[in-house]
């Protein structure tokens, strides 16, 4: 018997479970971090040229899992905030190369704790000796369908 509110084809699907769970992420990402003005991507953007001086716009992009254009779009916004230096590459002046502003380092420094609040909140319901395997399945899911998504995770490897 069905439980009442749910409906078996569509609540017990992953692919649905998977994008409520994403937003419920984003979500408590945004209610977190309100106070920075940051959004999940912004953050994303910022770990990834923090983590790789120097990387250039669509680089950063395949190590994020982010289209072109919306990695131009943030980078830029958060530009125009200060927080990440754009310049163009010596070798092709239409490439972007990043780099975290100390500005953007210290909006990095200043939201972790509020991130990492943010991961034990949406883990919370999950029991601790299960969160491991949680995260394995999902990055399972992720690397064998990378390629059939929208913006495919790359990394280069030189």
């Amino acid at each position: 018997m069905t439980q009442p509110g749910v409906i078996p084809l569509v609540h017990e699907r992953p692919g649905h479970l998977i994008r409520r769970c994403q937003q419920v992420a984003v979500g408590l990402f945004l209610e977190h971090c309100a106070p920075f003005d940051l959004t999940p991507m912004q953050y994303a953007v910022l770990r990834a040229a923090e983590a790789r001086p120097g990387i250039d716009q669509i680089g950063m992009a395949g190590l994020i899992g982010l289209d072109r254009s919306n990695a131009a779009r943030l980078g830029a916004a958060l530009e125009a905030r200060g927080l990440l230096h754009r310049s163009p590459d010596p070798a092709d002046r239409r490439v972007r190369l990043l780099r975290v502003t100390p500005q953007g380092a210290a909006l990095l420094s200043a939201v972790e704790p509020a991130v990492e609040r943010v991961q034990a909140e949406l883990l919370a319901p999950v029991a601790p000796a299960l969160r491991p395997m949680l995260l394995e399945a999902l990055g399972a899911i992720a690397a064998a369908h990378n390629l059939s998504s929208r913006a495919p995770q790359r990394v280069k490897t030189a």
